[in-house]
């Protein structure tokens, strides 16, 4: 599409050349006003055939064969050019909006991102490193780059007809991280409306709006600047610690990663102590703490501690290794 455009932009502008060129000829060779010389040359490189203004001489008339010859050939060329953008865009336009709604109708248990500016775009990265399904939605247009690369909306997540669009029945959790306050609180009375059970996650910009985000339905509610003024103190006084979190959390990272791990119902781990599953002698894997069910958090776990069903597992370890224990830690076929 990009080269069909630079084509009609040069066809055009010879076209242009042409017809300037047509009229110059006239008003030089048989001596005619602008408007003369210009009606000349456009119904000759149109051919629509009507009769010369004025008696033609043979210079004018070498001329006018010369111009027929160049200019309709630009002309039928700028013209089909043209045609082949209007009809191309209309298809692709039509068909990428119907390949769009058959991705959407079959999300099922995915995470909806409203909002793909600098955070939303953090977040996909992240969702799409982990081979999660999401649809981000943006109200702004977005480049076919980005959509080529992350399945996106174009629409306003704070409407309820936009949230349906992408699945907010089925979806498993979403996190707005729209510009404002106000239209986070917006998305998130519906979208817990629409799904009392999802996991919702929300961006508080200003003081005082986590309160008002977690009574509005949110399950948990970060702040950037918070965040982000923490981290920089933290990197300051614990630069040690800063570089290990960093290290550890970083996407793609083979070396080391830690990971939550959830025991399901007849896993091979429920009972059994960390020192009996062998999970740090045999796999090598730290586990950090262990989230139970009741929401209650164990930090540091000694070996005797026991692991039950609908534990969550902190763990620190290789991928490898982690994705042995996820195994284990899964329902017995």
């Amino acid at each position: 599409m990009k080269e069909l455009r630079k084509r009609l932009m040069l066809s055009l502008l010879f076209v242009a050349f042409v017809i300037f060129s047509g009229s110059v000829g006239y008003m030089l060779i048989e001596g005619w006003n602008c408007l003369d010389a210009l009606y000349m040359t456009i119904i000759t490189v149109a051919s629509v055939g009507y009769k010369e203004i004025h008696e033609l001489s043979p210079s004018g008339r070498i001329f006018t064969i010369i111009l027929i010859t160049g200019g309709v050939g630009s002309v039928a060329f700028a013209l089909t050019t043209a045609a082949k953008i209007i009809l191309e865009g209309e298809l692709q336009e039509v068909f990428g909006r119907k390949r769009l709604e058959k991705r959407l109708r079959e999300l099922k248990d995915h995470y909806i991102v409203c909002g793909y500016g600098r955070m939303g775009k953090i977040i996909c990265r992240e969702l799409k490193e982990k081979n999660i399904r999401f649809v981000a939605i943006e109200k702004n247009t977005v480049s076919l780059k980005e959509k080529e690369d992350v399945l996106i909306f174009e629409g306003d997540a704070t409407k309820d007809e936009v949230l349906k669009e992408v699945g907010i029945e089925r979806a498993r959790g979403l996190i707005s991280v729209l510009p404002t306050d106000a239209e986070n609180l917006f998305v998130v009375l519906s979208s817990r409306e629409m799904n009392p059970n999802l996991f919702i996650v929300a961006r508080a910009g200003e003081e005082g709006s986590e309160q008002k985000l977690l009574r509005a339905g949110a399950n948990r509610v970060a702040s950037p600047y918070h965040i982000g003024g923490l981290r920089i103190a933290h990197t300051v006084l614990k630069p040690a610690v800063v570089d290990f979190i960093e290290f550890a959390t970083k996407s793609g990272n083979i070396d080391l990663q830690m990971e939550e791990i959830n025991v399901q119902k007849g896993s091979n781990l429920t009972g059994l102590t960390l020192d009996e599953c062998g999970i740090g002698r045999d796999l090598g894997i730290i586990i950090v703490a262990i989230k139970e069910n009741t929401g209650d958090m164990k930090f540091n776990p000694t070996f005797k501690t026991a692991i039950k069903s609908g534990d969550t597992l902190i763990a620190l370890g290789e991928i490898s290794k982690l994705r042995i224990l996820e195994e284990m830690a899964a329902a017995k076929g």
